[in-house]
């Protein structure tokens, strides 16, 4: 990169973290979580998912000008199905019910609420003052000898029940004994039988706790609301709230917080990572047809996409080592793999409905290039060789349907793209050709591994290769006057995807691709624009941009642009996760998108490539400014190991491996973005 494009990125970023400090409105726990301390910095309006195996919930909150705390639950029961059964067919419904209000103290009701923090640790907890009897003191913020009761609030899903629970704690602050009625509240609510696959549902929201409290000072009354819902013939969901708030609770600093953790000198990416990993995890649902990871966002549950599921997450999942995420990501291969057949007509784009129908509503959006790039790399860093061997026919047979698409220029063709024709994409797409470039190179690593010939390994080299030359000759271009690719033939504006060729390790227009990916005409506060003079924008292309730039060797670059995506997820307006779009969707939690997230660390900022069942490349990005940096508790390989790089001098680096089951380690003298070709950790 040139001198005077080093100055200017500077300048950008220096800009861009300015501002970003000047907005941030949430600090970092000890932890774990994130918190906001109310001052005058409001009205203030957000909106977040979290999910469970069998509800998601997206809460839309927010603090008034007066102080006073605004919420909207909306609940999604994506095993209830509704009719028609499409991809948007799963039962949802919205309660804005104000719980304090129907509560009361001294036979007075709660008013003049003032929010003292919020926090988000995998749940949602906001602390509030409430004065009673007296008039409305807007936005005050000083403890005042009225007050009367501090309530804590705490939102969460259940793990595996359709639930969601809400937990009440009031604490008497005043001098006196107070007495707080909390009433028996319950409201049920029946769908029409013949908009439900399965007839009525019953929506239902109920207290537990329920009484009347002589509260001493300092004293403490605790109470739940439980919102759920079933089928008219079923009973509602009878359990104790404490336990599905402990097993939520559990579920991250036991299941995640223990999985995959990564150490850097900054806390911010640290942080932002640790989020990711829960998003990308939670939204796994226990459907008919198996474990299914859907994206969210109020649209896509129990159902599987050949881009989200397949291309983002599933090649993820090994390395986190989370159960679930391994089962849902093979269990999303064995139904694509339904749909192979002998004509090679095109596999679904979407499995949907709990997986009893598909959707294909945008035809071939490169699909095969997709799952067959996800399934490879997803079978190597698994290192199980029965799901390999279980795999490897759906992965030829994709294999084989790209390369009949090719054109007579040596790329693949498809109807679209995985935007659906919201952009053009032309007859042949960058996106497909590289993944399908990429789904070949880890293919051939595989075969090795299944000894299925050296002829077949022979051919998917060959045809890497000539595909490579193709790509170079078919999408190189001058765009805009930057050496880098026309996304489709006669595109002449940039794209924000000519960043896919960088994250599949092909580099001959690195350069003027990352000064095009930068330059004004793509890059935003908000990160990549979709196309040059839109304001679209979608985190799944600067999620895939950054971590481009990192294999393309231009770490510090790239650690500049990740720390300032992640604090602006993590600490600015719209906490804590990486979204999906705006101005569609409205900047929803759609959760793949998260796993896109942990990738730039796993791929790019580590260079984690796998080419064996027990063996990586390693490619470690380590940025100037840093001296150290570990992954730890990585579970891919069929395994867990750790790995600890630290600087020694001005160029070395040092690389230890450890394996945590023998203990073993191995140490390696390198450089930052230099490749270690092969660590075989079945030879530790």
């Amino acid at each position: 990169m040139s001198f005077y494009n080093r100055v200017v990125y500077s300048i950008i970023f220096l800009l861009f973290t300015v501002n970003l400090s000047a907005q941030s409105r949430w600090e970092m726990l000890d932890n774990g979580g994130i918190e906001w301390v109310v001052k005058d910095d409001i009205p203030h309006y957000d909106h977040i998912e979290m999910s469970g195996e069998q509800v998601s919930y997206v809460l839309r909150w927010g603090i008034d000008e007066n102080g006073s705390l605004y919420t909207e639950r909306s609940l999604i029961f994506p095993m209830l199905r509704t009719v028609p059964n499409n991809t948007h067919a799963s039962l949802m419904h919205r309660f804005a019910t104000d719980i304090p209000s129907l509560l009361s103290v001294d036979g007075l009701s709660l008013q003049n609420e003032v929010v003292e923090k919020v926090v988000i640790n995998g749940v949602i907890e906001v602390i509030s003052s409430f004065f009673v009897g007296r008039p409305n003191i807007g936005a005050a913020r000083n403890i005042s000898p009225q007050q009367t009761i501090v309530m804590r609030r705490i939102f969460f899903p259940s793990t595996d029940k359709p639930l969601v629970g809400e937990k009440y704690v009031l604490r008497n602050v005043s001098n006196r004994e107070v007495v707080v009625y909390i009433p028996k509240f319950s409201q049920t609510k029946k769908t029409l039988p013949e908009k439900g696959t399965d007839g009525s549902y019953m929506i239902g929201c109920d207290f537990d706790g329920s009484g009347t409290f002589k509260m001493k000072p300092q004293s403490e009354v605790t109470f739940y609301v439980r919102f759920e819902a079933h089928k008219e013939h079923e009973k509602p969901v009878n359990v104790d709230m404490e336990k599905e708030l402990s097993s939520r609770m559990s579920y991250i600093h036991n299941d995640i917080d223990g999985l995959l953790v990564l150490d850097t000198p900054d806390d911010v990416i640290d942080r932002e990572f640790r989020f990711a990993k829960i998003r990308g995890s939670e939204s796994i649902f226990r459907t008919k047809g198996g474990l299914m990871h859907g994206p969210g966002g109020e649209s896509y549950y129990a159902a599987i996409w050949a881009n989200d599921q397949a291309e983002y997450i599933n090649p993820f999942f090994p390395f986190l080592g989370y159960d679930k995420g391994n089962e849902s990501a093979l269990n999303s291969f064995r139904h694509f793999a339904r749909f192979m057949n002998p004509e090679f007509k095109p596999i679904p784009s979407s499995i949907i409905a709990e997986g009893s129908d598909v959707w294909q509503g945008a035809g071939d959006r490169g699909d095969a290039a997709m799952i067959a790039y996800g399934a490879a790399r997803y079978a190597l860093a698994r290192g199980n060789r029965q799901e390999a061997e279980y795999l490897w026919p759906l992965i030829e047979w994709c294999l084989e349907y790209c390369k009949r698409k090719r054109n007579s220029d040596g790329v693949v063709t498809s109807d679209s793209d995985e935007l659906e024709g919201r952009f053009p994409a032309g007859k042949a797409n960058l996106t497909t050709s590289s993944l399908y470039y990429d789904a070949l190179i880890s293919a051939s690593y595989l075969g090795k591994e299944l000894k299925v010939g050296g002829s077949r390994i022979h051919s998917y080299q060959k045809e890497a290769k000539a595909l490579r030359e193709s790509i170079e000759n078919y999408f190189g271009a001058d765009v805009g006057g930057y050496q880098t690719y026309q996304y489709y033939e006669g595109n002449d504006l940039l794209r924000s995807w000519i960043c896919i060729p960088l994250t599949v390790g092909i580099t001959e227009r690195a350069k003027g691709t990352i000064d095009a990916l930068l330059s004004p005409k793509l890059w935003s506060e908000n990160g990549l624009i979709t196309e040059e003079g839109s304001t679209t924008y979608w985190d799944r292309s600067t999620l895939y941009g950054v971590r481009g730039i990192y294999e393309a060797g231009e770490r510090d670059v790239a650690t500049r642009l990740l720390k300032h995506y992640s604090a602006q997820r993590l600490l600015g307006e719209h906490v804590p996760y990486p979204i999906e779009a705006w101005p569609e969707g409205n900047q929803r939690h759609l959760s793949a998108e998260s796993g896109l997230y942990c990738r730039i660390i796993t791929e790019g900022l580590f260079g984690i490539r796998p080419v064996g069942f027990k063996s990586f490349s390693l490619t470690p990005q380590i940025p100037s400014d840093w001296n150290r940096m570990a992954l730890r508790k990585i579970h891919a390989f069929d395994t867990s190991f750790d790995i600890d790089i630290e600087r020694i001098g001005e160029k070395k680096i040092k690389v230890v491996v450890t394996d945590n089951t023998s203990l073993k380690s191995k140490s390696y003298i390198s450089e930052s973005g230099k490749r270690i070709e092969k660590i075989d950790l079945a030879r530790f």
